[in-house]
């Protein structure tokens, strides 16, 4: 079975996320990336101490783009990933990275200076940047939703997952404000039932 460490709202919602679509059996091992000591079996999976991270077997990974990848390969195929030769894999395929390389990443410079910095450190020249660029490739997000009601076109694909996660970080985190399309855009991908039960199976084990 595929162990996921992470849990709650991190980055590994967009691996649990695809492990429900695709229907495939997992366990969420929550971690706590503040924690002053980690789970050593956690360090033995990923000594660099991020989330999320799978094993998988033999296969361990880090990185929530590259775990998708490797899920949707090695499991599929699956209408989550459109073929090379499909018209609407360059579209796919550019925002299934622009969710963490263009806009996610982005936004850890803003989050960790509004919740973790020190007070005098919070207003930073860094911070701001970060959010005046994620309010400028977001026209990439917008433009595309004009055209399609998905980011690859008519079809709901792991893309979707990846910038749903960005955009939700930065509404929630970061105080970016979005426009109607893409509030309606997250109620559609956040609507599906396998988004509803990676939430849920994401908060296992957490203590309330």
């Amino acid at each position: 079975m595929i162990t996921v460490w992470g849990g709650q709202t991190s980055r590994s919602i967009r691996v649990v996320w695809v492990l429900e679509e695709m229907g495939l059996p997992y366990r969420v091992r929550q971690g706590d990336m503040l924690a002053a000591e980690q789970d050593p079996e956690f360090l033995a999976i990923n000594p660099a101490d991020y989330i999320p991270a799978i094993q998988d077997g033999d296969v361990a990974m880090v990185e929530s783009i590259a775990i998708m990848e490797y899920l949707m390969a090695r499991y599929g195929p699956t209408p989550l990933a459109p073929a090379p030769q499909d018209p609407t894999f360059p579209a796919y395929q550019q925002f299934l990275h622009l969710g963490e390389a263009g806009l996610a990443t982005l936004m850890m410079p803003v989050v960790v200076s509004r919740f973790i910095a020190p007070e005098a450190e919070r207003a930073n020249w860094g911070a701001t940047w970060c959010l005046q660029s994620f309010q400028k490739r977001l026209k990439l997000v917008s433009r595309r939703l004009a055209r399609s009601p998905y980011l690859a076109g008519e079809a709901f694909t792991a893309a979707d997952i990846s910038v749903t996660y960005a955009l939700n970080l930065g509404q929630r985190n970061c105080g970016i404000s979005l426009g109607d399309a893409e509030q309606a855009y997250l109620a559609r991908t956040t609507g599906r039932d396998a988004y509803k039960r990676a939430i849920e199976r994401s908060h296992e084990g957490v203590n309330t």
